[in-house]
């Protein structure tokens, strides 16, 4: 049996959607272990796009299964325009996708305390998608938040969203509180044949040797503790969290491999050492599409920064690493590779993620040749031009990890495998 997690490794983006469908076709189930309907995975094949929010990518082969695990956060009603979404392209789901019954529910109440939370913090906002997935954690820490299992019991139901409201300091009426839970339970109507227990379907797998893929969301340097806090998400975005969100202990996992992107972005608040703003990031924008696949957000732009990527590899046991986009430098006279930060006046190599230390970072780079090839039709890392190479090799170098695939445009085809 082969269980791989595929895991972004630096601030979400990484196009890891497209790794997962790559690997998918070898695949018997892929897994979602974490965060919610703001994570938006595009997949291009047959010059189809496909954006994925909850349901994981590996839908797309017909005989893959996918699961959902208890780690994520579902908004039920956007899950259900999703599936229909995915039917009305023939794709079917009926006993190839299942919910883990743990698994937390967004209300219309997380996105309105959201937009609220926001508006309070103003210039000090995180830059969340508004969708509610953070109030709907928080909730669950603070134990008064709804699970899937709670959708089959409307009188416990009512008692537990009457008592999420009062802890929100909110008075819900009878006639309201009927508004809130009737949507819910004709929702788990349309759903309860997809709702299961993850982990014992994982432990299944595992017994009949079937191929597993962890699909991650979001990227490691956004994970709430170990990311750029507080400008994270509001899971666990790291090897160990596979774990938390399935019951599959991250120490069956045979493979971790990461992913990069060869270039950085960022969307939302937060430090980015590498940022740029100048006519190249508006060029490397607009050429690779840097544009939120939930929220159509302007995506920040930025220089590879390999002291961040080699903290993410590290701190995630990373094994072996893809990385995407390359084409999208194509046409540069010169691309730049931060190599180390300038502290206080001190070259360092070690990751500095609190916001304060952030503005005394300076990146120091490395400056590399570019190419002017067109490189969207090689399947080889031989047939790429000797300056792409020499990129690549450099980043290899530097964060300590092999590279295993290299993604050069955004269909399916567009991508090729180094080492097996």
């Amino acid at each position: 049996m082969s269980s791989t997690l595929v895991l972004g490794c630096m601030w979400g983006d990484e196009a890891k959607a497209k790794i997962v469908d790559y690997l998918g076709k070898d695949t018997d189930v892929v897994v979602r272990f974490q965060g919610g309907n703001n994570a938006g995975h595009t997949i291009v094949t047959g010059g189809k796009k496909y954006v994925f929010h909850a349901i994981p990518s590996g839908i797309l082969y017909p005989k893959t299964k996918c699961f959902i695990g208890s780690g994520v956060v579902i908004d039920p009603f956007d899950l259900l325009e999703e599936i229909k979404l995915l039917e009305s392209n023939g794709l079917k789901l009926d006993k190839r996708l299942f919910i883990d019954q743990r698994a937390g529910i967004v209300l219309p109440l997380h996105k309105i305390l959201d937009e609220r939370n926001e508006k309070r913090l103003a210039e000090a906002k995180i830059g969340t998608t508004k969708r509610g997935i953070g109030p709907a954690y928080s909730d669950l820490t603070a134990r008064v938040g709804i699970r899937f299992l709670d959708l089959a019991y409307p009188d416990y139901l009512k008692s537990r969203v009457t008592e999420l409201y009062r802890y929100h300091g909110i008075e819900i009426s009878k006639a309201e509180l009927e508004n809130e839970i009737v949507p819910l339970l004709k929702a788990m109507e349309k759903l309860k044949h997809y709702i299961n227990d993850v982990e014992v379907l994982l432990a299944i797998a595992e017994g009949n040797e079937e191929r597993i893929l962890f699909e991650g969301a979001q990227g490691a340097l956004l994970d709430l503790t170990y990311g750029s806090y507080p400008y994270v998400t509001s899971s666990r975005v790291m090897t160990d969290a596979v774990g938390i969100g399935t019951g599959f202990s991250a120490r069956n996992l045979d493979n971790v491999l990461g992913v990069y992107k060869a270039y950085c972005t960022r969307v939302g608040e937060g430090p980015f050492p590498t940022e740029i703003d100048d006519e190249i990031a508006t060029r490397i924008r607009t050429t690779g599409n840097e544009f939120g696949s939930t929220t159509g957000r302007p995506r920040r732009i930025g220089w590879f920064d390999t002291v961040a990527a080699k903290y993410s590899a590290r701190i995630n046991t990373v094994d072996n690493f893809a990385l995407t986009c390359l084409d999208v430098l194509s046409g540069l006279q010169q691309i730049k590779l931060c190599t180390a930060y300038k502290y206080h006046g001190h070259e360092i190599d070690l990751f500095i993620f609190h916001p304060m230390e952030m503005q005394n970072v300076k990146p120091i780079y490395e400056d590399f040749p570019g190419w002017e090839e067109d490189i969207s039709a090689c399947r080889s890392i031989g047939k790429l031009p000797k300056a792409a190479q020499l990129y690549l090799e450099a980043i290899e170098d530097y964060i300590k990890s092999n590279l295993m695939i290299v993604s050069v445009g955004k269909d399916r085809k567009q991508t090729f495998t180094i080492k097996p």
